[in-house]
């Protein structure tokens, strides 16, 4: 008889139970239905949504739906995206499985320095940092168009621009979000002439339903339409991009915007109750911040614990994750990111071990600094096709109407993405976030994002979700992927009461439904501050396919008025 090793049989053992396992897996997939049949998007704009139904009727899939949804997003909603700013599209391609990040993040020009936005005292110059066009980076929604639509689509790049490019023409009705970012941004707007004939016609805040029409951005999204990404990184549009960035006291050149590469980056893996989370990697922190946190939710069960202490655990994680956001995540061609250490779960047990199960832990144990003010920015969508493809995106200019800048002739807005640099070692952003080496300014370099479109694909059922504002939108996703995995669908994900912390300021920001009166003063008896906001944040949009029973489902979040979620 062969004599087997305590060793070498636990490696027998071992061997036996994963083919076992894998073999189950397998017949139960077998089980459920290989494509939904049907598709679903949802997203921050009936038009925008529309527009991804239009072309996936016309023999696209998802990621041509995925070009019509951003650029239309792109005309509609400049509060929060266009072709002024960069984006994140997270896609899974069922015939093969394959799962990548296209990173069409905005880049640093090469001008760009350190001390850039620093005032002669060495304090941060905020204005500057936030406003006009010293505050924009390269963008990179329109090379990632392109690249989608070459490298993914099935349709041209004009075929699915066209709907973004009637709606800019023809024009589309104020509606509240808009009107009321108007209202909030019309000073700074009012500072740049081609802005101020754009969105303030008649030299005021439009009223509500009144038509905006872009001719402008309509023939730039023309020229797109028939000459790819040159028709915007180089050429006629290019040059008055430059000369007109130049002009006001920027420090774009012609050689910026040629030199813009899109970037494919392999996304961050997770596993959390039986289900694979795919989320974006760096230069976004989310990915790895979710990981992060789910690793130590993990053997708590949150699922089954009362509510005060389900939240403070989650507090507990959130604090851990936001401080190792600020101290080693950056853009990973400048800064070497750990990031198989941060996503580990020994290193997530290690952070557990420090967590009190009755008692918060002062951020100022682990240092920092203070400031939130609210996020309403960047836009994000959800898409999955007839045959499976999903495409989750994430698209933003910023804070909102990015730095407000518009060079005139073109109808657009640029981004003020150089303010998610770290400005100055521990200084706080427009979103109160700190940073330190690994997010200072650097020529080319993508500065470091919160943006985090998340998969997330079981044996039973798969999902797609995301949401804009700010550094609020790491802990919404996890608020919205912990829902899914209490068994909810899209309609509760995005209608979830909602509650953050960012490591600095130490306090929990809760929207005013999230807790009751009796649970606020149960969590300030752990240690925690808890500020209860007079305002909702957040706009996130979901759709899952549920393959036990071949259901699709799509919600977009009630807390704006133009969302718009269709199965079709």
């Amino acid at each position: 008889m062969e004599e087997i090793s305590p060793i070498d049989g636990s490696r027998r053992g071992l061997k036996t139970t994963l083919y076992l396992l894998s073999l189950f897996v397998y017949c139960t997939q077998s089980l459920y239905a290989d494509h939904p049949g049907k598709a679903a998007i949802a997203s921050a704009h009936y038009l925008a949504t529309e527009a991804g139904h239009e072309v996936l009727a016309q023999g696209g899939n998802a990621f041509d739906a995925a070009v019509a949804v951003s650029s239309v997003l792109a005309v509609v909603e400049q509060t929060s995206s266009g072709i002024g700013g960069g984006a994140l599209w997270l896609l899974h391609r069922a015939s093969d499985n394959h799962e990548v990040m296209i990173d069409g993040r905005e880049m640093a020009p090469a001008a760009a320095h350190k001390d850039m936005y620093l005032n002669a005292d060495g304090s941060v110059n905020r204005d500057l940092a936030v406003n006009g066009p010293l505050a924009a980076a390269i963008p990179g929604e329109v090379a990632g168009l392109e690249h989608l639509a070459v490298n993914y689509g099935k349709l041209p790049l004009a075929q699915s621009l066209k709907p973004a490019i009637r709606i800019a023409r023809e024009g589309f009705p104020v509606y509240t979000k808009l009107f009321r970012m108007l209202e909030y941004k019309e000073k700074v707007i009012r500072r740049w002439p081609a802005a101020t004939k754009a969105f303030l016609p008649a030299g005021k805040v439009p009223e509500m339903g009144q038509i905006i029409s872009l001719p402008e951005l309509a023939d730039v999204l023309e020229k797109i339409a028939g000459e790819g990404r040159d028709g915007f990184y180089t050429g006629a549009v290019a040059q008055k991009l430059v000369a007109g960035v130049r002009a006001a006291g920027g420090i774009w050149s012609m050689e910026d915007l040629a030199g813009y590469v899109v970037k494919e980056r392999k996304p961050v893996r997770a596993h959390y109750a039986g289900y694979e989370l795919v989320t974006a990697p760096p230069p976004s922190s989310g990915g790895i911040a979710i990981a992060e946190m789910l690793n130590i939710l993990e053997p708590y069960h949150v699922e089954k614990l009362g509510k005060v202490q389900r939240t403070h655990l989650v507090v507990e994680a959130m604090r851990r994750a936001f401080r190792d956001r600020a101290l080693y995540l950056g853009d990973p061609d400048f800064y070497p990111v750990p990031q198989s250490m941060l996503i580990a779960p020994d290193y997530a047990a290690g952070l557990r071990a420090g967590i009190m199960f009755d008692k918060a832990t002062p951020s100022d144990m682990l240092p920092g600094r203070d400031n939130l003010p609210d996020g309403t920015d960047t836009s994000h969508f959800s898409i999955i096709d007839s045959a499976g493809n999903m495409v989750a995106a994430t698209l933003t200019v910023n804070t909102i109407f990015g730095s407000s800048f518009m060079v005139p002739g073109t109808g657009f807005v640029l981004n003020n993405e150089m303010d998610d640099f770290s400005a100055k070692p521990g200084e706080p952003n427009a979103y109160g976030l700190i940073g330190f080496t690994a997010n200072e300014i650097q020529p080319k370099k993508r500065p470091l994002s919160s943006m985090s479109p998340t998969l997330i694909l079981g044996a039973d059922k798969v999902a797609v979700l995301g949401t804009p504002g700010g550094s609020r939108i790491i802990s919404m996703v996890l608020l919205g992927v912990l829902d899914f995995m209490a068994g909810n669908g899209p309609q509760s994900w995005v209608k979830l009461p909602r509650y953050h912390h960012q490591f600095l300021p130490d306090r929990i920001s809760a929207e005013p439904d999230a807790f009751t009166a009796e649970e606020v003063l149960a969590l300030q008896a752990m240690g925690h501050s808890v500020e209860v906001r007079n305002r909702c944040w957040g706009n996130m949009h979901g759709v899952m396919w549920d393959r036990k029973t071949g259901e699709v489902t799509a919600a977009s979040d009630a807390r704006s008025d133009a969302g718009r979620a269709i199965v079709r």
